[in-house]
């Protein structure tokens, strides 16, 4: 199994708590809005610390509470991409992906903004992104930063019935193409039907 995840933690007045194992492709946590998968998703991240459990990335411990292990959030090699896009609205597109890059340029560089679609989107700035273009160069930014796997909080809320198309286009490649294992969380059936190799249940 590519993703072994057993967590516990109080976040506010709820208690999160989920347990799953997933191999690779893409997997969907699906469930209500309060469900605490995107508390799952930041617990794998290494953004909220468990109150007790164990993560397990292809084979590599990010946490374990018995034995004292939490790799700090730099050092785990994911992706994440937030239900916003977030990106730096003082650089330009292309600024914005080279911060994600660090040392990968040249040829993946020009592949993956091929791949997804953003080639003639780099002079831009964010301001003047549509919500789908924002939100394929957000998934650019992290594949760019060259993860071991990727995050998707949300990576079609908020968006139109035709960006939604889009958007889950490019997920698709990125599944199909790119061969990185997935994490995805959404509340929506037919978008959880249509994308994962396998569903988990919140």
């Amino acid at each position: 199994m590519f993703f072994e995840v057993d967590v516990e933690r109080q976040v506010g007045e709820a208690w999160v708590a989920c347990r799953f194992s997933a191999p690779d492709g893409l997997t969907v946590l699906f469930g209500p809005s309060g469900a605490g998968k995107t508390s799952t998703l930041h617990m794998i991240a290494g953004l909220l610390t468990p109150s007790r459990g164990r993560i397990v990335v292809h084979d590599r411990v990010l946490f374990d509470s018995e034995a004292r292990i939490d790799v700090p959030p730099e050092r785990r090699g994911v992706g994440y991409v937030f239900q916003e896009a977030r990106l730096f609205p003082h650089m330009r597109v292309a600024a914005n992906l080279h911060y994600g890059a660090g040392e990968k340029h040249g040829e993946d560089f020009e592949r993956l903004t091929r791949v997804l679609g953003i080639a003639h989107l780099l002079d831009r700035w964010p301001r003047t992104l549509s919500g789908g273009e924002a939100r394929r160069v957000a998934i650019a930014r992290a594949l760019l930063s060259d993860p071991d796997f990727l995050l998707l909080d949300e990576p079609l809320s908020s968006l139109d019935k035709a960006r939604r198309e889009e958007i889950m286009r490019v997920i698709e490649r990125v599944r199909d193409d790119l061969c990185i294992p997935i994490l995805m969380v959404t509340h929506d059936h037919d978008e959880a039907k249509r994308l994962a190799s396998q569903i988990v249940a919140l």
